[in-house]
């Protein structure tokens, strides 16, 4: 159950991690008018990424509820439709990148995600 662990874990800190690198150091550092092309570039390539990371969460989040017993968990019901909001606001990202409102949603559902995930592990 360590490796599954970890592989969660290690998904999530791309997920999460790469929103506050983005958030953080790569927006600040672009200048829209020049720099959109290379932006997009960088958002889109890392949104795929993203929904990599959810599919590893999700077949990783599975057993770990089983073993742990905690399908019954209304901390977890409310973690995995999180999972579902933000996965839905990613895909839509992917296709219309200039819906930037889009971009907060997914950053504090990945937070909540996170602080429910801590939750449920004590």
């Amino acid at each position: 159950m360590t490796i599954v662990r970890y592989l969660h874990l290690l998904a999530m800190a791309f997920f999460v991690g790469g929103q506050l690198f983005l958030v953080v150091a790569v927006v600040p550092s672009l200048r829209p008018e020049r720099d959109r092309d290379h932006l997009r570039a960088i958002a889109r390539r890392f949104g795929w990424g993203t929904l990599a990371a959810i599919a590893v969460l999700i077949a990783t989040g599975i057993p770990l509820a089983s073993h742990f017993d905690q399908w019954g968990s209304g901390t977890l019901h409310v973690k995995l439709a999180l999972v579902a909001a933000v996965a839905g606001l990613v895909v839509r990202h992917v296709r219309r990148p200039d819906l930037h409102a889009l971009e907060g949603g997914i950053f504090v559902g990945s937070l909540a995600i996170a602080w429910l995930g801590v939750s449920l592990a004590h």
